[in-house]
């Protein structure tokens, strides 16, 4: 099958419209990081005990990743437009839900509920950039997204610091909900004015498969439950495992549903030829991975200097800044060299990026506490470095291949993996890290040396993490490299294409 053309829309109308749309994404990633800064602040103003605060992380994380494959399915098939409008005015009428929340549960709700918005506008995102840009200039499109999203990422945490400085401690934290809306209201009014109307559709019916969203939905749900319940305290219940079993079920009544519905002629949830495509199966697989061990990088550091050293939540944040200054830098330069490097480029960054922590738990542990701070703060811009070269080079990588019309739903299952990803990472290293607390904090709840403890048992999760996301680039480095010395004439980033799926405008070569 062939993809349908790109309708026609001036140089000038698509950086508008891209504008929108990561400024949109930007928004959305904020509420990932800046709301790890207020939950100290939350938990003294709502009495909220360490399930609550790990539902207001991961459970965010958990209902993001259950709207974006209906959500992308919804905007592949009939508007993107329209379904990111909708998912934005959701995120912003949550945020006032939250802002406003007089107790504990009906901040969870409103939490749970932002997520599932921010899950909705999303894979809209992705799949405007894949309509909107094409070849090396969807590299570059990409590489500005990366440099954004990585500095909402790290600038979270300091510019939650702020809002809550200037809130107070005990009620500062509803200024990071209050935040969105205004934001809101105003990308609400250029997304009606600027994005277009108009896209490609695949010919034929635009039928939704809602049991295979819904079975999907399930294994999603039953998969990150017992991690986003995973606290790391002593009333953890061994049964929440059992969730585990009801994913996998999910999941073989899901590929069988699957597989029979796309017999029969009809257009399923997921096209599984999606899968067969090296760059786009190796590509996810890498994010999540990648994913899972930053945001608990960052929970983990935030953590640290306010619990362990007294920092005030500012001033905690703020050493997230030079990561956030060099990745923006680098996701800039990675967009312009991922036609030319490819994976090697990506590869470069995972070692970079996994040095840049090593330095950071260790200026956390040997200096003397006063100049930790420092010694972190100088090991993230090296983290940031490497950090750089590795979103946004694999995100053109990844969907390189995808066609236009399925852009939408692509977008999202890697997206899947992402929130995935951080709901894995967040709960092992945050229940790590309060294991370590519980276990050696009676008696001593001061001794900065448990919090060492802490906070290094739990940050090996995450350089493991990174060392998985290397293991994975280095395979499919490899797997390029072979299929080039077998095609030597082939300058396709791919040669597995998979049957009916289209080539969809291939970016990158290794070289």
């Amino acid at each position: 099958m062939s993809s349908p053309a790109v309708p026609s829309i001036s140089p000038r109308a698509r950086w508008q419209a891209f504008g929108v749309c990561v400024a949109v994404a930007a928004l959305t990633i904020l509420d990932l990081s800046k709301v790890n800064v207020g939950l100290p602040s939350i938990e003294k103003s709502l009495g909220a005990d360490s399930t609550a605060l790990q539902v207001i992380v991961a459970g965010y994380a958990l209902a993001f990743g259950l709207a974006l494959v209906p959500a992308g399915r919804l905007g592949d098939l009939y508007s993107r437009k329209v379904m990111f409008i909708i998912g934005l005015s959701g995120f912003t009428l949550a945020s006032v839900f939250c802002a406003i929340a007089p107790d504990i549960e009906t901040l969870l709700i409103a939490r749970i509920l932002q997520g599932v918005a921010a899950g909705v506008q999303m894979p809209q995102v992705l799949g405007l950039v894949q309509q909107l840009f094409q070849g090396e200039e969807r590299g570059r499109a990409f590489g500005l997204f990366g440099a954004v999203i990585g500095i909402s990422t790290a600038f979270g945490p300091t510019l939650g610091g702020l809002l809550i400085a200037v809130g107070g401690p005990t009620d500062g934290w509803r200024l990071l909900f209050w935040m969105n809306v205004p934001l809101g209201v105003i990308a609400l009014a250029l997304a009606a004015w600027l994005l277009p109307k108009a896209q490609p559709h695949q010919p034929g019916a635009r039928n939704l498969d809602l049991i295979g969203i819904v079975l999907l939905g399930i294994a999603v749900f039953a998969f990150m439950l017992p991690f986003v319940l995973t606290t790391g305290g002593p009333d953890d219940s061994p049964w929440r495992w059992l969730s585990l079993l009801g994913c996998a079920v999910a999941v073989v009544l899901f590929i069988t549903w699957e597989r029979r519905y796309e017999a029969a002629g009809k257009s399923p949830a997921i096209h599984f030829a999606l899968f067969s495509l090296g760059s786009y199966r190796n590509g996810l697989l890498l994010a999540t991975a990648y994913f899972a061990a930053i945001p608990a990088v960052f929970l983990l550091t935030t953590l640290f200097l306010q619990e362990g050293l007294g920092y005030a939540p500012v001033f905690a944040g703020m050493v997230s800044i030079p990561f956030a200054l060099t990745s923006a830098a680098t996701a800039l330069i990675g967009g312009r060299l991922v036609s030319k490097y490819g994976r090697s480029l990506v590869v470069m960054g995972l070692v970079v990026a996994f040095v840049g922590f090593v330095l950071v738990l260790l200026g956390a542990v040997l200096p003397p506490a006063e100049y930790s701070i420092w010694f972190m703060a100088g090991a993230m811009a090296v983290a940031g470095a490497g950090g750089g070269f590795v979103i946004s080079p694999n995100q053109t990588l990844t969907l390189a291949e995808i066609p236009v019309t399925e852009g939408g739903v692509a977008g999202s299952m890697a997206q899947v993996g992402q929130r995935v990803g951080t709901a894995v990472g967040v709960a092992a290293a945050s229940s790590i890290f309060f294991a370590t607390l519980y276990s050696e904090g009676p008696g001593n709840p001061d001794n900065v040396e448990v919090y060492h403890d802490g906070f290094r048992n739990a940050f090996f999760v995450t350089l493991g993490l990174i060392l998985v996301a290397l293991a994975i680039g280095l395979v499919d480095l490899l797997r390029r490299k072979r299929a080039a010395d077998d095609d030597p004439e082939d300058d396709a980033s791919d040669s597995d294409t998979a049957p009916g799926v289209p080539v969809a405008d291939p970016v990158a070569t290794d070289e």
